[in-house]
């Protein structure tokens, strides 16, 4: 769904930012701004600001900042589009859909009203749910030996199904409704002899864990036994509103958490994630069920930049590592962590904290084995190192994996790791996982040659090779005159705008608040990949038509073959150089508006002594990539 640009600014000159902040974060007036305590991190004093002239937030202590969109993004871990979405609901306007016809209209209108009358209906059971806990001493004295306290129990909105087959009549008096079964609280089935209906709660003797979404709304259930019955578990089926490949149990409660620590921590249970809460790790998660997916972990990263897997150290839980491996690879990159806690078999973060202390268990997630290393573990599994067999076999298991990880110097790291266990150069190995085309191949794409001729390129698989020789006359490709910084910013990005995952979110609001036309180019840029993930230039170049940065873009890449023929490691620290260096200036700018507010606030001055040292750091960077 492509949003107009000429919307989205609509939306946000009808949107106050310090309303939308506010239902979030207890804002006080401090002068011509508001402040709070940033709910990004960890602070005790209000450092947090929100400008009600400017329409923006800003903290001085994490640098986080941006508008009511990025505020809901950043927040609540909305993507692009529910921010949109949710901010236009607030404001009483429609999304346009301009693409779509009167009947695709009319269905989505009915699919989102559908939608939130099956959250009425799961939230109306939960708080059912929540009433019967109350009085079922079994469900109470279960929770107690667990360890749990009451507190706990109301943050996660735990509750109790009942023993009987139909105790949700009593909370649904038409127990008839088809909405019942399609939210997945009700089971129906026909009789064999009679070829009656008949129907029961699907939940029944069941500690009951309400899973919400990112926005705090009931979107399934799940159920765990008292005592030692099977299945131990019982989730929600898929509905229109839960799916269990994208959602996480615990995400919505931990959300804040995961900021402040610094990382999430993914776990194996519904009672692993509750029981880690109550010993002082509010930051864990849990996969309903099902193994960990790329949007599993896609969606953690909106909230943090690392994210810890813990698993049990047998069998089973190698497995489920092994699938999380593969559910990572994709995401990451240089900037990101990725780590896997392995416990002994005989224990579960429950135990493990209960007998060792919180303290054991935070070492344990600090000496957590890193995704680099866990990859060679995997690929070398039953591999014989002794032998050349063995070594090709490793080989043979690392080039899937390897291949799933984004350019970056992580994955050149990678290469040469791997290389010298199986006792290759790491140009032996890259031409054995990616062997040369034939020289008829070559000649049927000349455009792919690249700018050296040493090396050919072939755009749909990411990689480059050794060419034939033949090709070293060309001549060097001329570029267009690139005039400033953020030109060849943005022709970087329109070129490779797979770079942009690689960045941190304090370089994309850098990038996206460049003076025009070049901020509302990247803001463009930055609500596509939102939308679309990564495209070429020619995918960008169709949707940019009558947006008023069309020019701009044609402009930096009108003769260039920069998107066909640039490497996109190379690219990639280029760009890194260039944001070092616009950070450097911008963090003169604040340097010189923290020294200003000492003269009313000294506590400014230890503010400008970060950003004095972070100033340095950087300006030390640049002056050994420029050497």
């Amino acid at each position: 769904m492509a949003i107009p640009q000429s919307f989205i600014q609509e939306l946000l000159a009808r949107a106050d930012v310090v309303e939308i902040v506010g239902r979030y974060v207890q804002l006080k007036k401090g002068g011509a701004n508001f402040m709070g305590l940033c709910p990004f991190h960890a602070e005790k004093s209000p450092s947090f600001t929100v400008s009600p002239t400017k329409q923006f937030y800003h903290c001085f202590g994490c640098g986080k900042h941006g508008d009511s969109i990025n505020f809901l993004m950043e927040h609540t871990g909305m993507s692009f589009i529910e921010a949109v979405k949710e901010l236009a609901q607030h404001y009483g306007l429609q999304v346009p859909e301009d693409e779509a016809s009167p009947q695709d209209r009319a269905r989505a209108a009915e699919q989102r009203q559908k939608q939130a009358t099956l959250n009425d209906v799961l939230e109306k059971a939960g708080e059912a749910y929540r009433k019967h806990l109350k009085s079922a001493p079994r469900a109470i004295d279960y929770l107690k030996r667990r360890g749990l306290s009451g507190e706990i129990a109301r943050q996660f909105g735990l509750g109790y199904a009942p023993e009987g087959w139909r105790s949700l009549a009593s909370v649904f008096p038409q127990y008839d409704d088809p909405l019942l079964v399609e939210s997945g609280l009700v089971i129906t089935n026909a009789e064999e002899n009679s070829g009656e209906e008949k129907r029961y709660d699907r939940f029944r003797d069941r500690i009951m864990f309400p899973i919400r979404n990112v926005k705090g709304e009931c979107i399934g259930f799940g159920g765990r036994v008292l005592g030692d019955e099977k299945p131990k578990y019982l989730n929600s089926p898929e509905t229109p509103v839960f799916s269990k490949g994208r959602e996480l149990y615990g995400l919505f409660e931990a959300r804040n958490a995961i900021r402040n620590l610094g990382y999430a921590l993914v776990t194996e249970g519904y009672m692993d994630v509750v029981a880690l809460a109550q010993l002082g790790f509010p930051n864990a998660v849990a996969t309903l069920g099902t193994a960990c997916t790329t949007e599993h972990v896609q969606k953690l990263f909106r909230f943090t930049d690392t994210v810890v897997f813990s698993f049990d150290g047998d069998a089973a839980g190698r497995r489920a590592a092994r699938k999380a491996l593969d559910g990572a690879l994709p995401y990451a990159t240089d900037v990101r962590s990725v780590k896997f806690l392995f416990l002994p078999a005989e224990h579960d973060p429950d135990s493990y904290i209960r007998e060792f202390g919180k303290e054991a268990f935070a070492r344990c997630v600090s000496e957590a084995v890193p995704l680099s290393r866990f990859l060679i573990e995997a690929a070398r599994e039953g591999c014989d190192l002794s032998s050349a067999e063995g070594r090709a076999h490793l080989a043979s298991n690392a080039k899937p994996l390897w291949n799933q990880l984004p350019d970056g110097a992580l994955k050149r790291q990678l290469l040469t790791e791997i290389a010298e266990l199986v006792q290759l150069n790491g140009q032996e190995l890259n031409e054995l996982w990616n062997p040369p085309a034939r020289s008829s191949e070559r000649e049927r794409a000349p455009a792919n040659r690249s700018e050296n001729n040493s090396t050919w390129r072939n755009d749909g698989e990411g990689y480059s090779q050794k060419s034939n020789k033949k090709w070293a006359s060309r001549p060097p490709r001329v570029r267009a005159q690139l005039v400033n910084r953020a030109d060849h910013a943005a022709r970087l990005l329109l070129a490779h705008s797979g770079i942009w995952d690689s960045l941190s979110s304090e370089d994309h609001h850098l990038l996206c608040e460049l003076p025009e036309p070049h901020g509302s180019l990247l803001s463009w840029l930055e609500s596509q990949l939102h939308e679309h993930g990564p495209q070429p230039w020619a995918a960008l170049r169709e949707g940019l038509r009558e947006h008023p940065a069309e020019a701009l873009a044609l402009k930096l890449m009108t003769g260039s073959d920069l998107a066909a023929g640039d490497d996109h490691g190379e690219s990639l620290a280029e760009l890194r150089n260039l944001l070092n260096r616009m950070l450097i200036d911008h963090l003169k700018a604040q340097e010189t508006e923290a020294i200003e507010a000492s003269l009313a606030n000294p506590a400014a001055l230890e503010r400008y002594r970060e950003l004095q040292a972070r100033r340095r750091a950087l300006e030390t960077a640049a002056a050994r990539a420029a050497d």
